[in-house]
């Protein structure tokens, strides 16, 4: 697990940008989350090394929009960027996105996973709370519902696409929180008696890493063709915490401006997960670099194995449920 001289000095670095023209150029990405903070300055580098086209996808579309004239205004480049309307905390729109996307494109060589939500009072979306909903299960069914397309990509033009799913180390710190709730995991996250609010949105990027390193294992690159990997962007001064109480998030933005990265130089791991190598299949990405050794030994170790193919199983019920026969597509 990362040293508290190891983090800071990570978020010091002055990070390399390399998803370049020569990378990137001619090839379409989607963006979650990207009318801000680190989706948005993602989507903007994209842009402008000139991909053929960026997916902004997006809950608010006006918010999209302004966020597309942003883009345009400081890049120079139009006609790449597009809107499209995508709700995490709506299964019907995950499916709706996935299908105009499969359709609509004719090749997908990046899907960047960043959209996520922070918040501290309990509320459900589509039956689950939401942050369970939003940063886990609709995450992961748009991936599943993704990869056939990023397969086929794959095999038509030769290369290797891209499935880069946003996660946090702040997830590490969430060892209490995982153990109260994984011997019954869905029942308990649905529960309020049994939620820590406090905890939950790094407990669900925790759950991120779990299910995510398992599912590499079930979708070799040799499968599909299409590398996945999760990426820590580190402490960035984003609008993250705008949901959470006021005093947690004057701690947050604080912290944050103190030891964070911009939300620029944040976008930077994000831009190298998406062009990472195969070597990042499956693994934890952070400061530009693959890092495992960063994951401590209780999730990486067998046991940790064993619990993230429990994860996996519990989320794949409820995929199965949402939207029969996506993973025997895929799997």
């Amino acid at each position: 697990m990362v040293s508290s001289w190891e983090f800071v000095s990570e978020q010091r670095q002055k990070l390399p940008v390399l998803a370049t023209t020569e990378t990137c150029a001619g090839k379409t990405y989607i963006v979650t989350g990207s009318n801000t903070g680190l989706g948005l300055e993602a989507a903007k580098h994209l842009v402008r090394v000139r991909a053929k086209k960026v997916i902004i996808a997006v809950r608010n579309l006006k918010a999209g929009e302004a966020a597309k004239a942003e883009i345009e205004s400081a890049t120079n480049n139009r006609g790449i960027a597009e809107v499209w309307h995508l709700d995490l905390a709506s299964f019907e729109s995950v499916k709706d996105f996935a299908k105009m996307a499969t359709e609509k494109l004719d090749r997908i060589d990046g899907l960047i996973e960043n959209a996520s939500i922070a918040l501290d009072k309990f509320a459900l979306a589509e039956g689950y709370e939401s942050t369970v909903t939003i940063n886990i299960l609709s995450t992961f069914l748009l991936a599943i519902l993704l990869i056939p397309k990023m397969t086929e990509t794959a095999k038509r033009f030769n290369i290797q696409p891209h499935l880069t799913i946003v996660t946090s180390e702040a997830g590490f710190a969430a060892k209490e929180a995982f153990d109260s709730v994984k011997d019954n995991l869905m029942t308990k996250l649905n529960d309020p008696k049994t939620s820590d609010m406090n905890q939950r949105y790094a407990l669900s990027k925790l759950l991120q890493y779990f299910a995510g390193h398992h599912l590499a294992t079930l979708l070799p690159v040799s499968k599909t063709g299409v590398i996945l990997n999760l990426v820590n962007p580190g402490l960035c001064r984003t609008a993250l915490s705008r949901h959470v109480r006021f005093l947690w998030r004057l701690q947050i933005v604080t912290v944050a401006y103190l030891l964070g990265r911009t939300v620029e130089m944040g976008s930077r791991t994000l831009l190298h997960a998406v062009v990472a190598g195969e070597e990042s299949h499956g693994c934890y990405v952070s400061a530009c670099e693959v890092r495992e050794h960063q994951v401590p030994s209780w999730v990486n170790s067998e046991d940790g194995r064993k619990q993230g193919k429990l994860i996996w199983d519990e989320i794949s019920r409820v995929l199965e449920t949402v939207s029969p026969g996506c993973l025997s597509e895929v799997l």
